[in-house]
């Protein structure tokens, strides 16, 4: 049986492909993109469409989503519009009906859709809410939406799923527990489901991105300094991890960190205790006032670069 390539063949193939000009393995494909109104979403679906594939644009937002379609065609591309709050499973289930009726599998699903958010817990004692929102967009919605798609991916042997996580799973920042906690389970559904789908040549990409500057970061004054990615940069990032299929996507500092949890642990919770106290909380996570529920493209905690 043939399977997926993955890690180093499949990079020196990407580099031999772009050499002689040859296709993108997306071009033809059809890729499903959640979140796709706006920020990483939305760059990702346009940089996917770019590739020759046809791009399936999911989203809350109708309007938006129509904004994404028009510049796709009007570049040449192909794509089509599928509102759904994905947090609702009914409406993904829906969504997954409509979408295999109509194409019979999707090769490729980025679930990029996400909520992140920045509290300390001493502001969150009152705030369930705040772990019941991250829960269902970051990891229940999720995984409705690949449960529904994987075993048409499986019947015809092919597909691959690319999650947009965070390298705070290997880093476990403060401020973050909500939100990492949602990421981390994403993380290990996947990772499993990966070695239960193997034979099948279905496999998983969990990129764990750092600070990417979109509208969402506006709030956190800490932020607004910090070196980050661009929405097209991440994209770009996105499309290379969707042709090559790694099983991670890290940054080389989240990378050290991890090691660093591992080898001290109680100096790592030390050194991260320094940092929670030096850094405070933005005036918005300090507001009284609940932020409104949205949904948006995920939004990372900051670093000196990104290595992804």
């Amino acid at each position: 049986m043939k399977l997926l390539v993955q890690g180093p063949r499949a990079a020196a193939a990407r580099v031999v492909r772009r050499v002689a000009g040859l296709p993108s393995p997306l071009a033809g494909r059809t890729v499903m993109v959640t979140g796709a109104s706006s920020g990483i979403g939305r760059a990702t679906a346009l940089a996917v469409a770019a590739t020759g594939a046809r791009v399936l644009l999911v989203a809350r937002r109708q309007a938006e989503l129509e904004e994404v379609r028009a510049q796709i065609e009007d570049a040449g591309g192909a794509a089509e519009v599928y509102p759904c709050d994905l947090t609702d499973l009914d409406a993904i289930d829906r969504l997954v009906k409509d979408v295999l009726a109509a194409h019979g599998a999707v090769d490729y699903l980025v679930n990029n859709a996400g909520r992140s958010i920045r509290r300390s817990l001493e502001l969150t004692y009152d705030r369930f809410h705040d772990i019941e929102r991250t829960m269902a967009i970051n990891y229940l919605g999720p995984v409705r939406l690949t449960m529904g798609l994987l075993p048409a991916m499986r019947a015809q042997r092919f597909g691959h799923v690319v999650n947009i996580v965070t390298w705070g799973i290997q880093i476990k920042a403060p401020k973050f527990a909500p939100y990492i906690a949602s990421k981390a389970a994403l993380d290990t559904f996947s990772r499993i489901a990966g070695r239960e789908v193997f034979f099948d040549n279905v496999t998983f990409t969990n990129m764990r991105v750092s600070l990417v500057h979109t509208p969402m970061t506006a709030p956190t004054e800490a932020y607004r300094a910090m070196r980050g990615l661009t929405p097209e940069q991440a994209a770009e990032r996105v499309v290379r991890a969707l042709e090559d299929r790694p099983l991670t996507v890290n940054t080389r500092v989240a990378d050290l960190y991890e090691v660093f949890n591992l080898v001290a642990p109680r100096l790592a919770d030390f050194t991260l205790a320094v940092a929670h106290r030096a850094v405070g909380d933005s005036a918005a996570a300090r507001a009284v006032a609940s932020p409104p529920d949205e949904v948006a493209e995920v939004v990372e905690i900051p670093a000196p670069e990104d290595d992804a």
